[in-house]
């Protein structure tokens, strides 16, 4: 079993910062891509940023030049470090992963979700 466990969000001022932080552990044998995603209410699930193997990373233009993603591929770890938060922000934020399992086979996982309010 594979599980992807969140932390970091919270509650912020318009302006400023937060870094989410999403671990993944259990039968892994690798890990491709890794990313962010949010939900705010009302609205579809979006991506925010993604981040390959490799490190290549893309961003949704709402975000970019504010958020950067990165991860410690010996921590099974990916980050989103969130600066410039704007009330628009305000969403459930989602870690997932593209997971190789012991196995050899890949699979799509997620995180339970974090909350990040952003009061302006």
């Amino acid at each position: 079993q594979v599980q992807l466990v969140e932390s970091g969000g919270g509650l912020v001022q318009a302006g400023g910062s937060l870094r989410l932080s999403c671990a993944a552990s259990g039968s892994i044998f690798s890990i491709n891509a890794m990313g962010w995603y949010r939900q705010a209410p009302g609205k579809q699930r979006e991506l925010v940023a993604a981040i390959t193997s490799g490190g290549s990373t893309n961003y949704a233009d709402s975000v970019k030049g504010r958020f950067t993603i990165s991860r410690d591929n010996a921590k099974n770890t990916v980050y989103l470090q969130m600066n410039s938060l704007k009330p628009e922000d305000t969403a459930v934020y989602y870690c997932n992963a593209w997971i190789v399992v012991v196995t050899r086979y890949e699979y799509d996982y997620w995180g339970q979700g974090t909350q990040v309010t952003v009061s302006s």
